[in-house]
């Protein structure tokens, strides 16, 4: 027997060689809606704005933290490095003032008390980090 090609509106399997309209998840006939692509570039476009979005919060976020603890750096070299000769006791506020000649000291006078050039007032915690009073 010779094979005859069916019409292309007729769905043969030509593996099972059987006639399997029925089984496909989707329409055979000529009338059956046409199969559209979804269109996912607006989705897309949304989903990288608001990844965009969240990376730049999370940017500035961190960029905040590491610029706080530049600064919290900073006033622990700055009052480690200046000279004092007691041991400071934590949780107590100290005062930090700098000499003409640019040397820094600790004092436990504060500002109101003394006519020093004041550097601000610097509390010492239990992990022995300066944190700086406004």
């Amino acid at each position: 027997m010779t094979d005859v090609k069916k019409p292309d509106n007729v769905v043969f399997n030509e593996k099972t060689k059987t006639y399997d309209a029925a089984l496909k998840p989707y329409g055979t006939n000529l009338s059956a809606p046409s199969i559209k692509t979804t269109d996912t570039i607006a989705w897309k476009n949304k989903g990288i704005a608001k990844l965009n979005h969240n990376i730049e919060r999370r940017y500035q976020e961190l960029k905040k933290q590491y610029n706080l603890l530049m600064e919290e750096i900073e006033h622990n070299n700055l009052v480690y490095s200046s000279k004092f000769t007691f041991e400071p006791i934590i949780g107590e506020v100290y005062y930090l003032y700098e000499r003409d000649n640019g040397e820094t000291f600790l004092s436990i006078l504060s500002p109101d008390q003394c006519d020093f050039n004041s550097l601000g007032s610097f509390l010492i915690n239990s992990d022995y980090l300066w944190e700086k009073i406004v």
